[in-house]
């Protein structure tokens, strides 16, 4: 929604890892690092670890981009809690390996052998288990078992194993781990990125969205953005998206830290007022945003100056009316603004004396008729055009709800075709 705003061709900050935003902090590099110094070695592990969120699986899947896959077999396995038969299963299926009633020694026979068709090809083999902090000590005993397979004195199969703080933590102080241990080449803990690093990493991902500086972002938000997520990227990404939303929603042109204010509110629960879009004259020439045309005057006429005439120029003058645009958030008074007291002679009584009335005794004389007239004129102008303005933003309302509603229809959509697609493999 917010991307078709602010004319972005894409989501720059959806929670979904994607490689294509890959942004190198210092920790991300560092990793990187150990990560090619792993697979030059061609053997043994490398464990990675990180907080949730931290951009463990988004480094993998950029480095998986890079490198040559006619002589690196690779697969990438998400675990849950898997015992030592099912983890040896699922990653010889994700090898392209049909297990279909092995049990676990024809499993390890099938496996051993793809490894030496794939070593004589010239290709070396990789596997990736993601979520390693799930996997009990057995299932990870069983990794280290397939890292034994040799030809010619060459390890045929190398292990990524990436996984949460408490895996690392795990690794180290178990006893029945210690040949894991001793098999781990490299070992990196992604840390949190550093306050300096906020800024870049947003305009990183605007710019990989089509970002050409609209909406423009205040340097208050990128430290505000790090005392809310400690530089976590995936914390960054969801509080950046609400943030976006909500710009688009009051057509801001400039994020600035008041706006990160009313969502983190939001976000607390509080009750927060959303700014009222700009008129149309002053909002961005989106066709999506744009109000529908209406037969009625581009802003409220307001009365600066009513001059009532005097009996002596009821004939030639006129009430004076001077149009005003009215601000944005401008409360129109309806209530018709009550004529003023003048005195008016009786019948009969000369003009300046004797007795005097209001006019709410007496008849209106022909001049006040015409500036009450030019009164109630101007109210139902008023009363028009406000009309105009609420149905114009209901109108508006209607179409942001439109809008998420294909939105949303849009992910589940994704989402089916991308699990139809799963099946169908």
């Amino acid at each position: 929604m917010y991307d078709i705003f602010y004319g972005l061709n894409g989501r720059p900050f959806q929670l979904t890892p994607d490689p294509h935003f890959y942004f190198e902090s210092l920790t991300h590099r560092k990793a990187l690092s150990y990560l090619g110094y792993g697979l030059a070695q061609g053997e043994g592990f490398i464990v990675i670890t990180g907080d949730v969120g931290a951009g463990k699986t988004t480094l993998v899947s950029h480095l998986m981009a890079t490198i040559d896959k006619a002589r690196l077999t690779a697969a990438n396995i998400v675990t849950t809690k898997l015992d030592s038969e099912d983890i040896v299963r699922v990653a010889a299926n994700h090898f392209g390996i049909d297990t279909y009633n092995m049990d676990k020694a024809q499993l390890l026979s099938a496996i051993e052998d793809f490894l030496h068709a794939e070593a004589r090809a010239g290709r070396r083999c990789l596997l990736i288990v993601d979520e390693s902090q799930n996997l009990p000590a057995g299932a990870l005993e069983e990794l280290r078992m397939l890292s034994n397979f040799q030809l010619g004195g060459q390890a045929l199969l190398q292990i990524f194993l990436l996984g949460q703080p408490e895996f690392r933590d795990m690794l180290q102080n178990s006893n029945q781990l210690e040949q894991l241990r001793q098999r781990v080449i490299a070992h990196h803990h992604l840390d949190p990125m550093d306050p300096e690093e906020i800024e870049p990493y947003i305009t990183h991902r605007l710019s990989k969205s089509g970002w050409s500086g609209r909406p423009k972002i205040t340097s208050g938000v990128f430290r505000l953005l790090y005392a809310e997520t400690s530089g976590v990227p995936r914390k960054i990404n969801a509080l950046m998206s609400r943030i976006l939303l909500m710009g688009s929603i009051e057509h801001a042109e400039t994020i600035d830290q008041p706006m990160v204010e009313r969502v983190l509110a939001d976000l607390n629960g509080e009750d927060v007022e959303i700014a009222a879009p700009p008129t149309a004259s002053s909002a961005t020439k989106n066709p999506l945003w744009e109000k529908p045309k209406r037969d009625s005057a581009p802003a409220v006429e307001q009365a600066a100056a009513i001059e009532t005439p005097t009996s002596d120029k009821a004939e030639s003058s006129e009430a004076k009316v001077e149009p005003v645009s009215a601000p944005e958030h401008e409360v129109v008074n309806l209530r018709t603004p009550e004529a003023p007291a003048q005195p008016v002679a009786k019948s009969g009584e000369p003009q300046g004396g004797g007795k005097t009335e209001t006019m709410t005794n007496v008849a209106p004389a022909p001049a006040a008729d015409k500036a009450t007239a030019q009164r109630i004129d101007i109210m139902s102008k008023r009363l028009s055009l406000l009309e105009n303005r609420v149905n114009g933003q209901e109108e508006n309302l209607h179409r942001v709800l439109t809008m998420l509603v294909e939105w949303v229809e849009s992910d589940v959509r994704s989402k089916e075709n991308y699990a139809n697609a799963g099946r169908a493999a």
